[in-house]
């Protein structure tokens, strides 16, 4: 089972990675990251980053129709925003004690195959030992 730096690495082997980061998105606190960052600083785009997925994992709307989501896990798996030329995965990790951080993968849109990074993100995730 990989550690964040493994998991990190394994990330930025993706075809059109640019950047990969794994982000506590309460604090917005950056606790790992390699490659590249959107805009250069990587503790300005895991914090921006982190409002996203705030928005997301704190409101019901994005909650599966059949359970509204439970205390414990945001209600989505992951968030995918795409610009021009790049495309972001935000993939959240389930943990058993806090579920509050997620993988942020940056991925060139020429190169990238999001299909293929949203589901080794999923893998990655599942793998991912904290602590």
């Amino acid at each position: 089972m990989p550690g964040i730096d493994e998991c990190l690495l394994e990330a930025m082997q993706l075809p059109g990675a640019r950047g990969a980061a794994l982000v506590d998105w309460t604090s917005g606190l950056a606790l790992g990251t390699v490659g590249e960052s959107p805009g250069g600083d990587p503790d300005a785009s895991a914090a921006e980053a982190a409002e996203l997925a705030r928005l997301a994992a704190e409101h019901r709307a994005f909650a599966p129709a059949e359970d509204a989501g439970t205390e414990t896990e945001p209600p989505v798996e992951d968030l995918i925003l795409s610009n021009r030329d790049s495309y972001h995965v935000l993939r959240f990790v389930w943990t058993s004690f806090d579920s509050s951080v997620f993988l942020h993968l940056w991925l060139g849109r020429e190169e990238g195959n999001l299909a293929l990074a949203r589901i080794r993100l999923g893998e990655l995730a599942g793998r991912l030992v904290l602590g």
